[in-house]
């Protein structure tokens, strides 16, 4: 049956309604979800923002996460970086030792006593240099006329960066000296960046200079 322009006219208004329907029908679901959908966090963000971490024994367990570190889509966030969640526990925890070592000593204490506390934390060639800077006549005249007892400890404030082959992590460290001598105490806070590098099996401390003096 042939239709009329009346009727010809009507039915092209029918189907470009439906068409317009249709049209509304798939693009809002995909347009409400685009709006509304929560930003992806950035891989590198999560991975090299991390809470201050104490050498005092009580925070301890606060180097041991119970869980892998996770994004909001639960991935592992290990997955991009060059070290697993086991290295980075290790590589705090050496760093925390350390920091906890680099400032304490007596008067009374040898060089080999002071840095035998170190032993499997630091690298020989940093054990080395630890040495002869405890050994330096100028320091070495002040700890005995003085009769300075020291202690440190250290808290992680951030990582700076990281590396590959060998593996190292360089922390922000606040390093807080005690200091008992001859004429009172005192206490003072360094901000140090520590490198750990994976050695030996596990990870030690290779490195540390003034934050501020560079080694990034």
């Amino acid at each position: 049956m042939e239709l009329s322009s009346g009727q010809q006219r009507l039915l092209f208004v029918v189907v470009v309604l439906a068409l317009a329907g249709l049209g509304i029908f798939l693009l809002g679901p995909s347009f409400h979800h685009k709006t509304t959908a929560a930003p992806t966090p950035s891989p590198s963000s999560a991975a090299a923002s991390v809470p201050a971490i104490s050498s005092s024994p009580a925070a301890q367990p606060a180097t041991t996460p119970a869980t892998p570190a996770t994004t909001g889509g639960g991935v592992n966030i290990y997955q991009w970086l060059p070290f697993s969640q086991q290295d980075l526990t290790a590589a705090t925890q050496a760093t925390l030792s350390f920091a906890a070592d680099y400032d304490t000593y007596s008067y009374t204490e040898t060089d080999k006593a002071y840095i035998g506390k170190m032993a499997g934390v630091v690298t020989a060639e940093l054990a080395a240099t630890l040495k002869n800077a405890y050994d330096l006549p100028s320091a070495a005249s002040m700890r005995s006329s003085q009769k300075q007892v020291a202690a440190s400890s250290g808290q992680i404030v951030s990582i700076r960066s990281f590396g590959t082959g060998p593996s190292s992590i360089i922390f922000v460290v606040n390093i807080t000296q005690k200091v008992s001598t001859t004429n009172g105490p005192t206490s003072t806070t360094q901000q140090y960046a520590v490198t750990a590098i994976a050695a030996g099996g596990g990870w030690q401390v290779n490195d540390i200079e003034l934050a501020k003096a560079g080694n990034f």
